[in-house]
Order: structure tokens, then sequence, then C-alpha cells
């Protein structure tokens, strides 16, 4: 046995502190062959139950600590500086007691302690102290600090505390040493205590990091948490190279000195033993009315519920088209009864029941059922879900297996807006301590960790941003995997030391836990308080108290987790329907839209899906337009299907080349046809997987489930006994064993493309909801998905150009018209003011109450006299003046000099309006200060003046230039709303044979659009070649744009968002779908500089004078290149006027868009044109 044990230990889950892995560092402990260590994270147990098992698994003993804050008084007091209010303190877990005992005292460092650091306090300790060893810490523990500040006696009187608190064997003075001179003092100081006081010594080495050369990533990691960079001479930092997990001979060379403090970490690591192997459920209570028991209860509740959902199915008796027989429903709910009883989770469907019946009763709509839930008809009638599992051939032991019992799993989806409405009555009626929401741990991905890497080491963003940029954006891409594929960022890091070095710690760092942060699903719910099993955790930030344990940890001991989802469909879904009802009067009940419905199908048919719940991504729109499904199977086999496995392995194009007759549908035997003739003969589902196991390999359900798993596992010691298995049984139903080889091959062969037919059932019929509507109401669909949206720009402008594509109009935003969400009216859909940026849904509320109060809004001034100028700003008025969402109040506010109802030009408006956002505000704050004293306008001030009748006038400005204009849209709204920037261009581009998106009616070998790239998304082929897809748009329409390997090479670097481009290529169009594939990619500021065309600048005198033409000649300079300028000038002053041209030779100028926003800026709009 090793002559020393690491008891002091931080790994990554010391977030932000500590930078060991904990896989990685238990390699390491077992290459040093050593018995034991100890992992204690700063104030947490993040880590025990992963750090717990994964050292069992190689034969290391753990030990289960924390080194905890202290607070130097009570832990409940909140002041005082940071750092200086607590001191350190090293607890492991002797035993079961102690291990409950420091759950509870870090789970109140959180929830009771809590200032800057997680805190618990001396008498606290006292209460919990049994079963636990301490050691005194670093120079930041107490007996420590009182050391160095020479104060020997409180020192000692320190340690006495603890020792009498833990117990006189239970309590250790730490020593410790990486060359600082304090450690000197302090372990020098620390024998006199340890005699006086008959303490033992031990020591440890602090470790933070892995190997000696990991001290400048854990210096890099330290900036990172603290927000400092590397040259900040005040900013935290261990001293030296030494805090690393050095080995016993390396203790023994610094501590050799001490041989009893290094056999006292042996000694101690002897003593503790805390063993959490093994998993025993911990299910809540739930309460049954008398005179039932639990199994009873559950029963009688499942049959009622069987009751209420038979009428349905009679009906279907009555219409002869039920499959199976109402016996048959009956015997299959006795069986599942049966089972879940006797496998012990009455109670836990009980409590899904409950929680979930609530929501219906409150009106909160609850998703049809996820998972494999879907395939149990006691869910079906307790109405956990809403798909019938005997009409779509749904496998209860795919969800509950008598073979392999494990907890059941349901996860539910809510309305995403009612959500913690369910989680707030499942916290008070199992009380409060006995529920919490679960902890998730973020991780520092390749690009996060490149751009907090290069931050602290004091790069340049530009710097930092160009390196990030160039790793691929795709999923599951690491900093190797990108090195591999990226040839500019290899050749960034062989030519550029900053970059080599970025790179070096980056790759160090990836991957390490980053922060904690709230599940966005998972609720624990305990039969007694949560600090009996796990330890808990307060999110500052958001106020929620949250386990301390993952989700994967959380079920580990045995605790009930649920999924509480919020799905933004469910909420799509309801504001649609209550929408529809609102405006035109029709009930749509969602639970009872016929499953044939034409349109619907047309829908999905033509690949019209946008928005769809799961078909509305380009691939999946594309496959619905070969597939053209016209039946409800059709869905859930495309929504199994339509997965990387089965498209990879051609298993899409089979299926739909047998849909459409193309292949010929053969069963190896006829037994096959009823199993899979809703898939045309292609194994699509596990379930039907474990039917072929069933009737003709003789397999009891449960042991085909277990088959499912074995294939998905490709096990192939386990592969090969279940076919021995299958073939046998296969052979007693009179199967030839030839064939019976066969049938295993294929189903081995689909096993790894299944799905589950219950979760792809549950999730169609969502999709089939979402098409109904989109296909028979588009307008309430389309005004209720662009609300959900309204917060993402880049589907809010791709679902309005969905909205053109249906024939749809968008009405502007319009602070008189306009509610928060997007209304249906009978003029179109009227855009949102939830779709504004910076316009917040407070300051919504209140621009919508003035309203309301007011009739109408008439001018800025009245408005900022009614709302709260607290919410309604600065900020918010001038996004919704550059939305156009004032654009109502000119025709009632005339500018300067201009009589009420003259038109007024919208981009004069809106520059004047601008500019009258603070004078509002001022004459808005000073009306509501007068009214709150009583105070009136007693000198008959009017609103002319700053008053509040309706002829405001507007102060002068100019007006705003068409990009301007078009810029303060794309700002405030994310799009273009009243023009396209490429407009300007186009009798230019039309003239050179540059086509609109929209002319483009047929496939075209040879052609060229122009556009601006809305979204550039850069690829990489199968053989690490990259390359990019390009949604280019103009003002009518968009196209995808690909651009393979050859042309990228020529034209990848102007490949940028919100460029203007002109793509040449071959266009591939038929009556679904449109694909450029370029061979050609110019900008096209550098098409209308190389047609040689001359740039004509038209001015009149007056206005023009010298200041302008200096002006223009400035701005020519400014705009270096080979296009010609000539100048036209009139003079007005000449009766009949008369023109003279010029060449500026001299002027040689490069096309652009901030050109000609330039030229007009000084010479007004339409001043430039193109001979």
């Amino acid at each position: 046995m090793a002559d020393f044990v690491h008891l002091h230990l931080h790994t990554e889950y010391s977030l932000l502190d500590g930078a060991c892995r904990i896989g990685e560092m238990l390699d390491e402990i077992k290459a040093l062959k050593m018995p034991a260590v100890a992992v204690t994270e700063h104030g947490n147990l993040f880590s025990a139950v992963s750090f717990h098992d994964e050292a069992r698994k190689r034969g290391i003993k753990p030990l289960i600590g924390c080194e905890v804050y202290v607070a130097n008084g009570s832990r409940l007091a909140r002041s005082g500086t940071p750092g200086d209010t607590q001191n350190h303190l090293v607890l492991l877990a002797e035993n079961k007691v102690g291990y409950h005992n420091l759950i509870k005292l870090v789970s109140s460092g959180y929830t009771d302690g809590f200032y800057y650091k997680p805190r618990i306090d001396k008498e606290l300790l006292a209460e919990h102290a049994e079963g636990l060893v301490g050691l005194s810490s670093c120079l930041k523990g107490e007996v420590a600090t009182k050391i160095c500040r020479d104060q020997a006696a409180e020192a000692k009187a320190a340690a006495g505390s603890f020792r009498d608190i833990l117990g006189k064997d239970n309590f250790f003075l730490e020593m410790q040493y990486q060359g600082i001179d304090d450690q000197r003092i302090v372990n020098k100081g620390l024998q006199p205590i340890a005699r006086d006081l008959s303490l033992p010594l031990v020591c440890t080495n602090d470790v933070h990091y892995l190997r000696q050369d990991d001290h400048h990533p854990h210096d890099i990691l330290l900036c990172i948490g603290s927000g400092k960079t590397v040259t900040d001479a005040k900013r935290l930092r261990y001293h030296g190279d030494q805090f690393y997990l050095k080995t016993p001979e390396e203790m023994a060379e610094v501590f050799g000195d001490y041989p009893e403090a290094l056999r006292n970490t042996v000694a101690i690591a002897e003593r503790c033993d805390v063993d959490l192997s093994g998993t025993t459920h911990h299910l809540p209570n739930f309460d049954v009315p008398e005179p039932y028991q639990l199994d009873e209860y559950f029963a009688h509740v499942a049959r009622e519920g069987f009751g209420e959902r038979r009428g349905r199915l009679e009906q279907l008796v009555e219409r002869e088209s039920l499959i199976h027989s109402l016996s048959e429903y009956e015997d299959r709910l006795d069986y599942e009864i049966e089972m879940i009883q006797r496998m012990g989770f009455a109670g836990y469907f009980l409590i899904v029941w409950d929680f979930i019946r609530y929501a219906r009763e409150h009106g909160i709509p609850v998703g049809p059922g996820r998972g494999s839930a879907a395939g149990s008809l006691v869910a079906y009638c307790l109405k956990i879900t809403d798909v019938d599992p005997l009409e779509f051939d749904l496998i209860f032991e795919r969800f509950l297996n008598p073979e392999r019992v494990s907890l059941p799993d349901i996860d539910i989806d809510f309305c995403e807006r009612r959500r913690g409405e369910v989680i707030e009555y499942v916290t008070r009626k199992y009380g409060r301590e006995n529920v919490a929401q679960i902890i998730t741990f973020g991780t520092m991905k390749a690009r996060a960790v490149v751009r907090d890497v290069g931050r602290s080491l004091g790069m340049s963003y530009a710097d930092v941003d160009r390196v990030a940029k160039q790793i691929p954006p795709t999923l599951g891409m690491t900093l190797d995997k990108a090195l591999d594929e990226s040839a500019p960022l290899r050749e960034m890091k062989q030519t550029d030391s900053n970059v080599d070095e970025l790179l070096r710690v980056a790759r160090r760092l990836e991957g390490v836990t980053r922060h904690a942060s709230v599940h966005a699903a998972g609720v624990v719910i305990a039969p007694k308080p949560i600090t009996e099993f796990a330890p808990l955790y307060r999110d500052i930030r958001k106020d929620v108290i949250t386990t301390q344990w993952a989700m994967k940890d959380v079920e580990r001991v045995g605790l009930l987790k649920m999924d509480f989802l919020g799905l933004s469909t469910l909420t799509l879904l309801t504001d649609a329907v209550a929408h529809i009802q609102e405006t035109i009067g029709e009930e749509v009940r969602l639970e009872d839209l016929p499953l044939d419905d034409a349109k619907t199908y047309g829908l999905f048919s033509e690949g019209r899906t946008l928005g769809v719940f799961q078909f509305e991504s380009s691939g999946m729109r594309e496959t619905l337009r070969k597939a053209r499904p016209q039946r409800f199977d059709d869905l859930i086999a495309l929504n199994a299907l339509y997965r990387p496995g089965p498209l990879g392995g051609g298993v899409v194009d089979d299926f739909i080349a047998r849909r459409h007759g193309k292949v010929a549908i053969e069963y190896l035997l006829p037994e096959l046809e009823p199993i899979l003739n809703h898939t045309y003969g292609v194994i699509a589902y596990q379930e039907q997987v474990m039917r072929i196991a069933s009737d003709l390999g003789g397999f009891t359900l449960g042991e085909a489930d277990v088959l499912r798993k074995a294939m998905g596992k490709k096990d192939a010691s386990v592969m090969e006994a279940q076919r021995e298995k299958f073939i046998t049984g296969a052979e007693a139903n009179d199967l030839p064993k030839a064939k019976a080889k066969k049938i295993f091959d294929l189903m081995e062969y689909f096993a790894g493309y299944g799905f589950n037919k219950s979760h792809s059932t549950a999730y169609a019929l969502l999709a089939y909801q979402t098409g109904y509507l989109k296909a028979n109401y588009p307008a309430h669909f389309m005004a209720a998905l662009l609300t959900i949206e309204s917060q993402n720009t880049e589907k809010l402008s791709l679902y309005l150009s969905e909205c053109r594509n249906l024939g749809l109009t968008i009405l502007p935003p319009d602070v008189n018209e306009s509610e928060r969400r997007f209304t249906v009216t009978q003029k179109g859909i009227r855009f949102g003011l939830a779709g504004i940026k910076n316009v917040g849904e407070s300051a919504i509320h209140s621009i919508v109450q003035a309203r309301t109060e007011l009739g109408s809004v008439h001018s800025l001034n009245r408005l900022c006299e009614e709302v709260d100028l607290r919410l309604v700003n600065k900020r918010v008025l001038e996004s919704l003046v550059k939305a156009g969402a004032v654009d109502s109040l000119l025709g009632s506010t005339p500018a300067v000099g201009v009589s009420a109802g003259n038109a007024i030009d919208t981009r004069q408006g809106r520059a004047r309006l601008l500019a009258a956002v603070d004078i509002a505000l001022e004459y808005g704050g000073r009306r509501q200060r007068d009214r709150e004293h009583g105070q009136h306008a007693l000198f008959g001030e009017t609103e002319s003046e700053g008053g509040a009748n309706d002829t405001v006038k507007l102060p002068s400005a100019p007006a705003l230039t068409e990009g301007q204009q078009l810029a303060f849209e794309k700002e405030s709204l994310g799009f273009y709303l009243s023009g396209h920037p490429i407009d300007r261009y186009r009798k230019e581009l039309g003239s050179s044979g540059v086509r609109s998106i929209e002319s483009l009616v047929q496939s075209d070998p040879n052609v060229s659009v122009a556009g601006i790239v809305s979204q550039c998304r850069r690829r990489q082929t199968k053989k690490g070649h990259p390359m990019a897809v390009l949604t280019l748009e103009d003002r009518a329409g968009r196209l995808e744009v690909v651009v393979f390997p050859e042309a990228f090479r020529k034209y990848g670097t102007i490949l940028e968002d919100d460029k203007l481009l002109i793509v040449t290529g071959k266009l591939d169009k038929d009556e679904e779908s449109s694909r450029l594939v370029a061979v050609k990619v110019r900008a096209v500021d550098d098409l209308l500089g190389g047609l040689g065309r001359v740039l004509l600048v038209q001015v009149a005198a007056p206005p023009a004078d010298r200041t302008m033409l200096d002006n223009l000649l400035t701005i020519f300079q400014k705009y270096p290149g080979q296009t010609r300028v000539r100048l036209q000038v009139e003079l007005r002053t000449q009766m009949p006027p008369v023109k003279i041209g010029a060449s500026i030779g001299a002027a040689r100028v490069q096309p652009s868009d901030r050109l000609i926003e330039s030229i007009e800026t000084v010479c007004g709009k339409g001043a430039v044109s193109w001979l």
C-alpha cells in the first residue's frame, strides 16, 4: 500500500477553479497504485455520485468530502467584505451518517448561508458533526489565517473549537507546501498547537490540476472565472506550479520530516468508507381516499378512465372501424394493471395522473404523449397520453418490461407558457422541501473555449473571433476535429505563436465544466425532504432551488425524476384555436380532428410544412414531396425514418419507392405481412422487431424487448445467444432454419435504424394537428406561429416569407392597431409589437393600456403623457419609430411649417419622429409630474408648444436615406420591411441579365441571380472539403444556393451574412423546390464597377452650392475605385432651367451601397443613376 493518499483535491466541479477531470484523475491514481483518493470541491458535492461510481469501477476507494466555507460568525449574516466573511475547512465523510450530515451542511450553505459563497457556521457544524473527519485546510483555513496574522492564541482556540465540535480523533491539522513562504510559517506554527491539544497532523497538496504542466491552463481557467486577463497584476492566481497530483514519493520529499503526517493520510482513508453502490427507489407517497389501498385505487382510476374512453371506441364499433374488439381492450387493460401493480409502480402512475388531471382541469394544454409511455393502455385511460395503443399496434413491454423491471420514465409536454403552474402544484402537494428542480452543467465547447481563453490571454476580440470562426459550427465539433478539417485554422496555428498558445490551452480546457444552471425540464419529487437523499443548490440568478446532482446522478440514487417539458407547439395550437374562436367564431376541437383531412395531407404532400411540428426542416420537406403521404400511418413512418441512420442506409428511399409501387413489396413469409404492411414491408420501428420476435420466434414481448436492446447495443456474445434462441423458437413454429436465419439478419440490420413507434405516433399526432390548422386556417396559424417566434429574428423572417408564399398580407406594426401578439384582421395579419426588438412585455402592456384609455394615439407627446416612462423609455420609443410602428401618427402630426393632413414622406417623417423622442419624453415626464402634484396647464400650454392637442409640430430633421430606413428596420425588426437593399440595383442588374428570384420559374443550366445573404452555413463534405450553403434573398423570395468545394475555394472569402452577391450557376427547380449550384460568385459592387458604366449624380442649383460639391468630392475620395463619375447640374436660376454636365476626371469610385447612401445624404434621394 502507498504511504500517502490525497485527501484534498478539486475536480472541474470546483467550477472555474479545479481543472482535474474525474476519469483522467482516477486513471492516474490507479497508475500510481494509490488505494484511495478524496474529492473535496469548493462548497459543493456536485461530483460526488459520478466520482464514487467511477472510482469503484477502477477498484479505487472513493473518499467523499467537501472543502466547506465556514462563516466567521453566523451564516445568516449578510455583511462584510467578500473573501473576509468565511474560512475554509475540509470535511470527509467517515460513514453513511457523516455522508448524510455532509449533504445537509452543503445544502444549508446554499439555501441559508449564501453570501458570495455557500457558507455554514460552527453552530450548524455542531448539529451535523457525527461521522465527519475534518482537516484545517489551506492558508484560507481559520487556524492558518490566524497563524499568518501572528495570533497564536487565537489559532490554538480555533483548532480547539473544531476539535470540540468534531471530536478529538476527528480533527487534523493540515500541512501544505507548494513553495509559498506563508506555508512555512503555518506549518511551523501548527507544531505547538498539535502538541498542546494532542491533535494529529496530516499533509495534503490541495490538488487543482492533474499534471505539473497544467499550471498554465489552470491559470487561464482562474482568469476565465474571475473575468480578468493574465496581465492583470491584482487577479487571483496560484503561486508556482506545484498544485498538481503528486506521487507518494514526491509528497515524501516535501514532508519527509513528518512521516506520521504522511501515514495519517492512509489511516484516514482506511477509516472513511461510504459505499453508494446499488439503487434503491424512493417514490413519493401518494395519499389515496378511503377505503382504498394504493393498488386498489390505481385500478379503480384506470378502469374509470377506460369508461370515459369507451364512448369513442363504441362509436368506432358502430362504424365498423374498430380494429380490435372491446374485449381485447379489456384484457389488455387487466394485464397492464396487474403488471404495474406487480412491479410496484401503481403510486408512480397515480402521481403522474394527478398532476396531468390538475393541468387539464385548469386549462393547461398537455401533449398527447412522448416516448414509450404511449404504448400503455393504462396511460391512455388515465389521460397521461392521448394515443390509443391498440389502434396503432403499440407495445406495453416497450415501455415497461416485466423481464427487466426498471422505474418507468414518463416525460410530459405542457404548454410552454404555463408549465410553471404544474410544477407549483406538485410543489404544494408534496411539500416544498420534497420537490426541487434539477441542476445541469454547461461545459466549454470548442468555439466557446477559444473565446474564453483568448479573452483571458488578452488577445483582441477581432483576433479571437477570427480564430473562432474557423471552427466549423457542427454538432459535436471539437478542436482536434476542427484542426483536421479546417486548413485556415491549421495555418493560423502554424504561423502565429499567439494562436498556437491559444489553441494549446483551449484544447486542454475544452470540455471542462464551466457553470451550473437549471435543467429545462427536470423535477425531483421525494417522499421526505430532498436533503435526506441529495444535496441542494440555489441558482442565485433565477432564485431557484435545484439538486446539486445532475439528471443521471439523481436517477442513480433512486429519486423520482419527472420531465415537465415546455413545448411551444402546444402554446401555438392553443393560441391559434383561441384566435379562431375570437375572430370568426368557429370552435376547433383538436382532440376530435378527423385524421383523413384532404387539405392537411395536401399540405404534407407538397412539403408546405414550414412551422409544422417535426416536419419543417428542408430535408424533411423534400422527403415529404417525394413520399406524398396520404394517411396517418405514413406520417408516423416518416417521423420515425427521417433520421441519419435510415437516411444514410437508403431505408427512406426504399420506403418511398415501395409506397409508390416502384419497388415490389415482398415478404419473406406471409406471417410478416400483418406486422410490416403499414410500412410497405420496411422495418421502421423497434416495435416491429419485437413483434417479429414474438410472433415468429416464440419470444414473450418482455424477451423481445431484451432482444431489441441487445440489437441496439450490438453486443456480439449476447446477439449470438439471442440468434440461437430465435432460430430455435422459429423452428418450433415450423419455420425453416434458413429462413429463420435470414429473418433474424433482417431484424438485426433494421434494428440499428428502428425507432420507437410509440413516440413517433404521439408526435405525428401533434404534427397532424399543426398541419391541419395551417391547411385550414392559414392566417390564424401563421399569426400564432409568428407570435411564438417573435424573439427569433431568423425564424420570424422565414415565416414572414412563408406568409407571402401563402398569399397572406402582413400589415406593419402600428401603436394604434397592433397588440402584443400578431393578430388576424380583415386586411391581413397585423405585426405584433412583441416582434420589435428592445420593446419588452411590460412596455407593450403600458402602450396598449394607454391606447385603450385614449381611444387612439395621435402624437408622441400624448403617448408619453400616458405611458409608464420607466418602461417606455428612449430606447423603446426609438425602436418603435425605426420599425415604422408610429408612422400612423404622421397623418395627424405635421412637421414644422406643414399643415395637418398633408402627405409626409415616410423617410422624412421617421427622421422627425426620431428627433422628437427626447422632446416627447421630457414633455410626458413633466405632465406626469404635474398630475402627481395636482397641477394643470395654468397658462394654456398647447401641444404645439409641448402641450396636449392634436396639432403637434415635429422638429426639422434631414430625411433618412433609403439605406438608413432599411438599416433601421433591420436593426429594430431583424429584417427589411418596406423595401430591400437590392432594389436600388435592380435596373442595372436587369440590363446585365441578372434575374430576380421570383422570375426563376424553371430549371436553367446557366442563370445569374442577385440578393442579400441572409444566412451562410459553412459545411464540409464527407471527404472533409469545405463548402457552404447560402440563403439568398431579394424582396420577393429566397433561394438556396449550394457552393461546392471547387467554387468555395475561389469565392469562399466573400461568402458572408448581409453581403449583396450575384451568383451564377445551375438552377434545379421543380414544383416543390429550387436550388442553385454556384459556379461563380461576385459582389454586386464588383459587377457595377466592371460594366464600364458611369455613375451619374444629378443635382439642382439652388440648393446645390460650392459646399455640396466639396462634400461630394470628399465622398468620392473615401470610395476610390475604377468607375468614372459624371455630374449633371440643373441651373434653376435660368429660364427655362438649363442642365449642364461635367465629367469629374480625377474622380474614380468603387460602387457600393454606402457610396450611394453617402451621395444621397448630401444630394437627396434619387440623385444617383447609371449611364
